[in-house]
């Protein structure tokens, strides 16, 4: 009964470590979501600068 008793005790710590494992993963998707939509703004940002500059050039 013992055994059985601590088995149960590792199989709901290793359930426990895979939730936070999970968790964290998940805070770090997140993240790397974040700061793929700023980057992707960015270049929005910089290619209409470039155009901008562009124009500019070609005009003068």
């Amino acid at each position: 009964m013992q055994e059985a008793a601590h088995g149960t005790e590792e199989v709901n710590s290793s359930i426990d470590d895979v939730n936070q494992g999970a968790q964290d993963t998940g805070a770090a998707a997140t993240k790397v979501l974040d700061a793929t939509s700023d980057l992707s703004r960015q270049a929005g940002d910089l290619k209409e600068q470039v155009e901008q500059f562009l124009a500019t050039v070609r005009a003068a």
